[in-house]
């Protein structure tokens, strides 16, 4: 009996030290559980703050580089005001095409581009048909004019190009007259077969 007591003796040991053991892992897990369920609060509470700061950066990024443009429109209406004649229209012209271009220099900054629709094949995802004009000395489905350009960033349309493309009229032949030319092309046949 002395020997069935010790052995139980010291598997009672051995689970004692398992069930302390376990419960060391388990206050471990639980406290790692706590810490990771604060970091995500933290997170959560974080991530709108930070996406608002960027959008906030980036729009004051855009704004920054369309300035200049609007600095040289104050710069050609000054100048306009003060000029007479002749002068005053180009001054106004060139100050609009200095505005024109620092426009679209910060929108290229931003990753804008400007479609290039004039010349080239019709594309329904790039351009919006807003005519059609038949100029036989030009291809078919390419575009003529273009009455508002189109701009993309990372090769998405931010908004299409408004054109004029050329189409051809198509040729068909009435079927009548299809179906009479049939009959007369048998009938030659048959008169040239006869004549051999």
């Amino acid at each position: 009996m002395g020997k069935d007591k010790k052995e139980k003796k010291a598997k009672l040991t051995d689970e004692q030290k398992l069930i302390a053991a376990l419960e060391v892992e388990k206050i471990e897990l639980t406290e790692k559980l706590l810490r990771i369920g604060a970091d995500y609060a933290n997170y959560q509470k974080r991530m709108p703050r930070q996406i608002a700061e960027s959008i906030e950066y980036e729009r004051k990024s855009i704004i920054r580089s369309l300035l200049p443009g609007l600095d040289n429109m104050s710069h050609a209406l000054a100048g306009a005001e003060n000029a007479d004649g002749p002068e005053a229209i180009d001054g106004i012209v060139k100050g609009v095409k200095l505005v024109f271009e620092h426009i679209l220099d910060g929108l290229k900054a931003h990753g804008v581009e400007k479609i290039e629709a004039e010349g080239a094949q019709f594309d329904p995802s790039r351009h919006e048909a807003m005519q059609m004009r038949t100029e036989e000395d030009k291809p078919d489905n390419t575009v003529l004019e273009v009455f508002q350009d189109g701009y993309m960033i990372n090769d998405q349309v931010l908004r299409p190009s408004k054109v004029i493309v050329n189409k051809w009229p198509v040729k068909e032949e009435p079927k009548q007259e299809a179906a009479e030319e049939a009959v007369e092309d048998t009938q030659k046949e048959k008169t040239d077969e006869g004549d051999e």
